[in-house]
């Protein structure tokens, strides 16, 4: 194995700092370059870094494992720009790009009434958090209601006082805060002793005493090839760590339920995967889901903590019924502290974290900067993904089932330990074209006319010499494929 060398870029102290909270071997860091440094995307935080050091440490532990089943050492690189750019999402359905917010999603003033100005941002890309928003407003529910209509009502509320009012209701908001004040906010104090990536066993009473398990035996090509990988994840995050992990060579069966709703970005966060429904409230599914876990290698879920344990499928039930199971949990805030389960997205979190008022003040303004990109999603599917394979490596070596938990907060306050300048705000993106690639795909653009199209989206930033990443499979939509595994895959 090469000998470890002191990093020489921002991201590759980044990531020194990941792999050795992570407890894997300090002399894999020199198979690692992560060159470059300054902004790529106009921000005042370092979300390059972020981009670069999350992307490189999935990567480098793909490399890992690469090399305890096969002994070959090869070499990881992650392009700056080329990671921050995946960062972005950005892709194309037949050359359209598909709307990818709902019309009162976003940013609004309040409390001008009431003399307690603030500001808000709703997040209604689902109608039923749309309509939880309207009806606290006391405005009609349904696609009818205008953003003025929004904005008159919420005159009337304090930020806070909506931001609650909507959680109470079951929908999902944040009411823009300061750093300071989100680092007096009792859910701030909650998460600070929390790792970033907490990897932890599972006790020995719910199947954490598992004996370590073989790799497949079948030929490989990749690091991940033959290890299974149960994807239930809906929103960004979780489908990109689902996303990495196929990159890598996992058999990844994606898992909806039919009556669950979607947002446009499936169809570039599917790639690699396979596709399928079941339905979780059912008896029936429910079995056929641990069936499928009784061979995966991993659970990856991204639900509000607590709502797949009611259905009989949290860390511990998992671990006992599939001993030697990685459970994989993202949250938004994790799961004690007063919003342990609250429901959250990467922009809500951003606000009510501090990020955005914290970038405009960087501007010069007072009106809340939104980062630009879901900069907290793609961090948290990268680390998720890295966390992931940590502790397959764990599990191959100690034995046990493990739990891999991210939280989409935990990531603002990694973003915010890295730095803020100014100056990134005058950085001009780069040309996107090097780094796209387009695929067929099973999403319609019109969809009155099913059937297969073209995707455009960016390809994945990290470089490995010897396991050079792809994404075999073409994006499906829901249900294109039955709940059963790919036998020829493992």
């Amino acid at each position: 194995m090469p000998t470890a060398t002191l990093p020489s870029t921002p991201a590759e102290a980044a990531l020194a700092t990941l792999w050795h909270a992570a407890g894997l071997p300090p002399d894999a860091l020199a198979m690692a370059s992560l060159p470059g440094q300054g902004a790529v995307l106009p921000s005042s935080f370092d979300v390059a870094t972020l981009a670069q050091a999350s992307v490189g440490a999935a990567a480098l532990a793909a490399a890992w494992l690469w090399q305890c089943r096969s002994g070959q050492v090869q070499r990881v690189s992650v392009d700056r720009a080329h990671a921050a750019l995946e960062f972005t999402g950005d892709f194309a359905l037949d050359g359209q790009v598909p709307p990818l917010w709902d019309k009162l999603s976003g940013l609004y003033a309040c409390g001008s009434s009431v003399g307690q100005p603030g500001w808000v941002r709703i997040h209604a890309n689902f109608a039923h958090h749309r309509d939880a928003a309207l009806r606290v407003l006391g405005l009609p529910e349904g696609g009818a209601t205008e953003r003025a209509a929004v904005t008159a009502a919420l005159a009337h509320w304090t930020a806070t006082g909506f931001e609650q009012a909507v959680a109470d209701a079951g929908g999902v908001v944040a009411a823009a805060r300061s750093l300071a004040e989100w680092d007096a906010h009792p859910q701030a104090r909650a998460l600070a002793s929390q790792p970033l990536v907490a990897i932890t066993r599972i006790a020995a009473d719910a199947g954490g005493d598992a004996a370590p398990r073989p790799w497949p035996t079948s030929a490989a090509d990749r690091p991940l090839a033959g290890l299974r990988v149960l994807d239930l994840t809906r929103i960004l995050a979780g489908p990109v760590a689902g996303r990495c992990l196929a990159a890598h060579g996992a058999d990844v069966l994606l898992v909806n339920g039919p009556h669950l709703p979607n947002i446009a970005a499936i169809a570039d966060t599917s790639r690699g995967k396979r596709s399928a429904l079941l339905d979780l409230r059912t008896d029936a599914d429910r079995a056929r889901l641990h069936g499928l876990a009784d061979s995966a290698d991993v659970f990856l879920q991204g639900y509000r903590p607590g709502t797949l344990a009611a259905r009989s499928f949290g860390a511990d039930e998992l671990a006992h019924r599939h001993p030697g199971i990685v459970v994989a949990t993202l949250s938004a805030y994790g799961e004690t502290g007063p919003w342990a389960g609250r429901r959250g997205f990467d922009s809500l979190v951003q606000t009510c974290t501090g990020l955005n008022l914290a970038e405009a003040a960087a501007a010069g303004s007072t009106t809340p900067r939104a980062l630009p990109m879901q900069a907290l999603d793609y961090a948290a599917g990268h680390l998720l993904a890295f966390g992931i394979q940590a502790a397959l490596w764990r599990q191959r070596t100690l034995g046990g089932s493990w739990q891999v938990r991210v939280t989409l907060a935990g990531v603002g306050a990694w973003l915010r330990s890295l730095g803020q300048d100014a100056a990134g705000l005058g950085a001009t993106a780069p040309e996107r074209t090097p780094w796209m690639a387009e695929t067929d795909c099973g999403f319609a653009t019109d969809a009155a006319s099913p059937g297969r199209s073209r995707l455009r989206a960016i390809r994945h930033a990290a470089q490995l010499s010897a396991t050079p990443v792809r994404l075999d499979r073409p994006s499906m939509p829901p249900g294109s494929h039955p709940p059963a595994w790919d036998d020829n895959a493992r």
